[in-house]
């Protein structure tokens, strides 16, 4: 909170916070902190707002209003398709080692590949 100069002249300030007119010294440096609370403010939201970015369900600073969910969705449907490939290529490989731990399923690969002959 800033001073205000009651009388320049006679070196009155009044500090607003204490309610108190007193006389200016000057070997004291007074100085205002309200730009720096300003950019305190200002990097109090940037910093919440990478808080929020650590949990899908809250809202991010530059995002459009109601897309607090978004990012929960998106991980959702992207966690179905990947556990889906997933889950066929297991598959596949299960089924190749099953195929191969038996020798005549050996033999039906091998027709098969060289044209059923």
């Amino acid at each position: 909170m800033g001073f205000v100069r009651v009388s320049p002249e006679l070196g009155l300030i009044f500090d607003p916070m204490k309610g108190v007119v007193s006389e200016q010294r000057a070997d004291v440096v007074l100085y205002t902190l309200d730009p720096v609370f300003e950019r305190l403010e200002k990097l109090d939201k940037i910093s919440t707002d990478l808080v929020n970015q650590l949990s899908p369900d809250n809202e991010l600073l530059s995002s459009y209003a109601n897309r607090g969910k978004a990012s929960y969705i998106a991980g959702l449907y992207t966690n179905i398709w990947m556990g889906f490939i997933l889950g066929l290529v297991l598959s596949f490989v299960v089924l190749v080692a099953m195929a191969m731990s038996n020798p005549d399923s050996i033999e039906i690969v091998r027709k098969a590949l060289s044209g059923g002959a």
